[in-house]
């Protein structure tokens, strides 16, 4: 029976099956990401597969409404952040075609010792796995595909079982766009499968975003087999308030930060608010008010501009968690209320640090509330976590925030900032969040042959 279906999850009405592929298939696609790699990854020019992310930047700005019309049937996403995602794709998909000269080009290296030439050049390694998610089904792939495409690696895919339609959409695009069969492939495939394919000889590297769980099984076969692995997992990122200026703008900010963008289903979104004492009580009044405008005018209602989280399986999970939460001691300060996939802004606060929620992702609509007395305090709680993905820093003093910035275990910290992402910035964690960096100049050299040339002076004749 398929595990691959589209399950809209304000009703949980099946619209859609798609049947997982057999071990037949799976290895064939394989079989054509090793030839396309070997065909194509080895001997195309780095200017014509920059046309042809070109190409595929240009695809998804042209169908930008029917592939957002699509992940809002898979899991729930608002069209407006459908398509605010797909605009992220276009960007992502054109920076590395346009920088692919500069990132590719041979980089001098300065001899101290000896003489003569030496340089690094950076090239394909050869097939990749990618298994992404549901939360970001187009811009998980694209971080993950652009540079790996640009270097020449080939690609095959294995997304979340709830997003197939989106899955297929995509690998269309890339073969509309010009890309030769099997440099981009999808695979609809079980966790037994795809144990397979890392364990083949020809699959170079294996990148993961999910849950720490999926994380961890993925990195354990691939050690095994000697894979590179880049992991982007869970996180459960602080956002220290510790002064400011404007309290209202630093609400809005940390509504946006957890709250506005895929009702709370975001890795890198703040999950626990750690405020100054002196600005604990406005601001928590702050972000009650501003989530209480988000309520139906209907009470029996929770349906609010977020959208239903992915599932009802996913709803049942936080139904728990904030059980859970409460019967260690924690109050519901806002919200909690749920109606099947829909789930009510929720805001926790008295949440002592022996609680079990104190060390969980809450993976929605949730947000923790923090009272500390000092900026030591602050910095201390912000790293009591096992997870390192990003962190949030706002004070109306820059040299404290950058001094606290600097004192946060996590792999990004944005100061006074909600929402500085783009397609050069760097992203990744430490921890339990995961390792490696996607985006920017270091996602390109996460899978690729970083090759040292050496060779004597050149003698004038």
């Amino acid at each position: 029976m398929s595990i691959y279906a589209v399950t809209d999850p304000s009703t949980g009405e099946i619209l859609q099956k798609f049947e997982t592929f057999s071990d037949a298939e799976v290895r064939a696609a394989i079989d054509r990401a090793d030839g396309a790699y070997r065909a194509w990854g080895r001997t195309s020019s780095v200017a014509e597969r920059s046309a042809l992310l070109s190409r595929v930047a240009a695809l998804h700005r042209s169908r930008r409404g029917e592939l957002a019309e699509i992940i809002v049937r898979e899991m729930g996403k608002p069209i407006s952040s459908a398509l605010g995602e797909i605009d992220i794709c276009v960007d992502i998909f054109q920076y590395y075609a346009d920088k692919a000269a500069e990132f590719l080009a041979d980089e001098q290296l300065e001899l101290e010792a000896t003489e003569g030439m030496a340089v690094i050049r950076r090239s394909a390694i050869g097939v990749l796995l990618g298994i992404m998610p549901w939360n970001y089904p187009y811009y998980q792939v694209a971080r993950f595909a652009a540079p790996n495409l640009m270097l020449g690696n080939t690609i095959v895919l294995k997304h979340a079982s709830q997003c197939p339609e989106s899955a297929a959409a995509i690998a269309q695009i890339f073969i509309d766009a010009g890309f030769p069969a099997g440099a981009y492939q999808k695979l609809y495939a079980s966790s037994a499968q795809i144990e397979d394919v890392i364990a083949d000889m020809r699959v170079q590297g294996v990148s993961v975003t999910g849950s720490e769980r999926a994380g961890a099984v993925v990195a354990e076969v691939a050690g095994r087999h000697l894979k590179k692995v880049v992991l982007e997992l869970g996180g459960s990122d602080p956002f220290v308030v510790l002064s400011t200026d404007d309290l209202d703008a630093t609400v809005e900010a940390a509504l946006w930060a957890r709250f506005y963008e895929n009702a709370g289903q975001i890795c890198c979104g703040a999950k626990r608010f750690i405020v100054a004492d002196d600005l604990y009580e406005p601001f928590l009044e702050k972000v009650i008010a501003a989530l209480q405008a988000l309520r139906p005018s209907d009470p029996a209602e929770v349906e609010t501009l977020l959208g239903p989280v992915s599932s009802a399986a996913a709803a049942d999970g936080l139904a728990d968690q904030l059980r859970r939460a409460v019967d260690g001691g924690a109050r519901v300060a806002f919200g909690g209320g749920r109606r099947g996939a829909f789930f009510e802004p929720t805001v926790l606060v008295d949440i002592d640090p022996a609680n079990q929620a104190a060390r969980e992702e809450f993976f929605g609509p949730f947000a923790h509330v923090y009272r500390v007395g000092s900026e030591d305090e602050a910095i201390a709680l912000a790293n009591d976590t096992p997870y390192g993905l990003g962190a949030f820093v706002f004070s109306a003093d820059q040299e404290q925030a950058m001094r606290v910035a600097g004192q946060i275990d996590a792999g990004m910290v944005s100061v006074n900032i909600a929402g500085g992402e783009g397609p050069e910035v760097p992203f990744g964690g430490i921890k339990r969040s995961g390792f490696g960096r996607e985006l920017g100049r270091f996602g390109v050299d996460e899978f690729a042959n970083r090759k040292l040339i050496r060779s004597p002076a050149h003698k004038e004749a």
